[in-house]
C-alpha cells in the first residue's frame, strides 16, 4: 500500500486549521490575520532605523521591516514559493500604506507607530474572541512558527478557489 508523502506546507496547514473549524472564528480571522500583519509590519517599520552613509540616497528604502520582510519571504519560499511570492505581492501592498501612514503623520497626522498598535490590539482581541469561541487555544501558543502560518493559510484557500497550485 502506498502513502501519500504530504507536503511540510500542507501538514503546517492540518496542523493549523485544528483550532479554526469553527465558522465564525475563520470570520474572525479573515479579518483580524491580515490586520495583525499589517500592523505588525507597521510597527516594525516604525523603529527607528540608523543612517547609514553608503546607502546615499537611499537611506530610508531600507529599515528594520526590511529584514522581517525577508526572513519570512525566504521561510515561505522554502514552504511554498507560489505562496511566497503572493505575500510579497501583499507586503508590498501593505508597504504601500503604511508610506501613505508615513506621509500622513508627517502632514500632522497620528504616529505611525500608535495607528498600527491600535490596530494590533484590535485585531489581537479578535483574534482571541474567535478562538474563545473556537473552544481552543490558538496555534501559536504551541509553536510560535503559527504565527507566519496564518497569512499563508489564508492565501492556500484564495490558491485553491481559482485553482492554482501553491
Amino acid at each position: 500500500m502506498k502513502t501519500e508523502q504530504r507536503s511540510e506546507v500542507d501538514v503546517l496547514f492540518d496542523k493549523y486549521a485544528e483550532s479554526h473549524q469553527n465558522p465564525s472564528n475563520e470570520i474572525i480571522h479573515w479579518i483580524c490575520v491580515p490586520l495583525i500583519v499589517f500592523s505588525l509590519l507597521g510597527l516594525v517599520w516604525a523603529i527607528p532605523f540608523p543612517h547609514i552613509g553608503f546607502l546615499g540616497k537611499y537611506n530610508g528604502y531600507l529599515n528594520w521591516a526590511s529584514f522581517l520582510i525577508a526572513f519570512s519571504v525566504y521561510y515561505y519560499l522554502k514552504l511554498s514559493p507560489v505562496l511566497s511570492y503572493l505575500m510579497l505581492l501583499l507586503i508590498f501592498a501593505m508597504s504601500m500604506i503604511i508610506v501613505q501612514l508615513e506621509k500622513w503623520e508627517a502632514s500632522g497626522g497620528p504616529a505611525l507607530w500608535l495607528v498600527c498598535l491600535v490596530i494590533f490590539v484590535i485585531a489581537w482581541i479578535g483574534q482571541f474572541i474567535g478562538h474563545k469561541i473556537e473552544g481552543k487555544k490558538p496555534s501559536f501558543l504551541d509553536d510560535v512558527k503559527f504565527l507566519l502560518i496564518g497569512p499563508i493559510w489564508l492565501l492556500h484557500f484564495i490558491c485553491k478557489k481559482v485553482g492554482l497550485r501553491y
